[in-house]
């Protein structure tokens, strides 16, 4: 896997708002509670977008956050 792959695979709390089209706010309370599927490197959130859109397919079907 060359380094353009993780880049794109791994997601920033501010890009993952982007992404969902929410505030960077909202966005970091939803990964701190759990909500939004992340994990920490030192103090940084990170998103895989793998799990991004598999919370958006369970969002459609009507799952609730």
């Amino acid at each position: 896997m060359n380094h353009n792959n993780i880049e794109k695979e791994v997601l920033t709390v501010s890009q993952v708002a982007e992404y969902l089209q929410l505030s960077e706010m909202t966005t970091y309370k939803l990964v701190q509670e759990g909500k939004i599927p992340a994990f920490k490197i030192g103090r940084s959130w990170r998103v895989t977008k793998s799990d991004l859109e598999e919370l958006i397919v369970r969002l459609k079907k009507g799952e609730k956050l």
